[in-house]
């Protein structure tokens, strides 16, 4: 067993495919494919079902997966020791939501930029169903997401914070003078919201299809600080995370809305797979939850 094919197995991972990989760390496919069968004779397993393009780990890959993250760790703790850090690729891989990104990671961007030059951040956005699938196949190191409750037997939970999810309007539309509104006299005023595959917008839109309601978007994005700035505006309503909408709301630009029998609640959650070895640079990033910024 060699450690250049101990890279290719886990790149082939991340990117689940062997042309990728190759290309990836400047090999050829055929070189690539040499060295996981070679790793497969050794060890008298299969690690991947190729069907196609389609790359899988097998069971006994999984497992493999764990044992190479560990080996390719301590790799790196020798060339630190030695003093030769060089050797070693300083990458961590997070994936996470636009709205999240835009609201909680500039100061995190921050920190890891004065106090950690060294380290290359790698920022994924997508769906929390997206990322599991990413944090699955080894494409990203930490998944930080909001979502309700969810949970996963291959996955480790780090964090898992009430984050209210709130109706909120310019001070100056009419609305926002009205004291305590219903959902129905909500409904019916102009929104402006993130696309229908947000897991916040789904969640109000089965709370009212439940009370047999709608509601019809005048504008749609996934960018939550034009979402935001419009609100300013044009005198529309919205419905945002509440982290998304403090700092507005706590300078007066916005207000919030207050809904009869209604709250919503969702969770900011960071997550890694069982099977990850944990870095020293994940350790820094999930370390930033004690510190509040997460």
């Amino acid at each position: 067993m060699e450690i250049r094919q101990l890279n290719s197995f886990i790149k082939i991972v991340e990117l689940q495919s062997f042309s990728k990989a190759a290309e990836a760390l400047g090999y050829t496919q055929a070189a690539v494919t040499i060295q996981i069968r070679q790793l497969e004779q050794e060890f008298n397993t299969r690690l991947f079902d190729r069907v196609g393009r389609h790359v899988e780990l097998t069971p006994p890959g999984q497992e493999f997966l764990q044992y190479a993250n560990e080996i390719l760790r301590k790799v790196d703790d020798v060339h630190i020791a030695l003093g030769n850090p060089m050797q070693q690729e300083r990458k961590l891989r997070i994936g996470t939501l636009e709205s999240l990104l835009s609201f909680k990671f500039p100061p995190i961007i921050k920190f890891f930029y004065e106090n950690h030059k060294e380290i290359s951040l790698e920022l994924h956005t997508g769906s929390p169903r997206e990322l599991t699938e990413m944090m699955e196949h080894n494409q990203i190191d930490l998944a930080y997401f909001l979502d309700r409750q969810i949970y996963g037997q291959s996955w480790v939970k780090l964090l898992e914070e009430r984050e209210p999810v709130v109706f909120v309007a310019s001070p100056e539309a009419e609305i926002a003078r009205h004291g305590t509104l219903t959902l129905s006299e909500l409904v019916r005023q102009p929104f402006f919201l993130t696309e229908k595959d947000s897991n916040y917008r789904y969640a109000l839109e089965q709370r009212l299809a439940a009370q047999n309601m709608s509601i019809r978007p005048f504008f749609e994005t996934e960018d939550t600080e034009v979402i935001i700035r419009l609100i300013r505006e044009n005198k529309v309503l919205s419905f945002l995370p509440y982290f998304a909408v403090e700092e507005p709301l706590r300078r007066g630009e916005l207000v919030e809305l207050t809904v009869e029998g209604f709250d919503m609640t969702m969770y900011r959650q960071l997550f890694y797979h069982k099977d990850k070895w944990v870095t020293r640079e994940m350790q820094l990033f999930i370390n930033l939850k004690e510190q509040g910024m997460l």
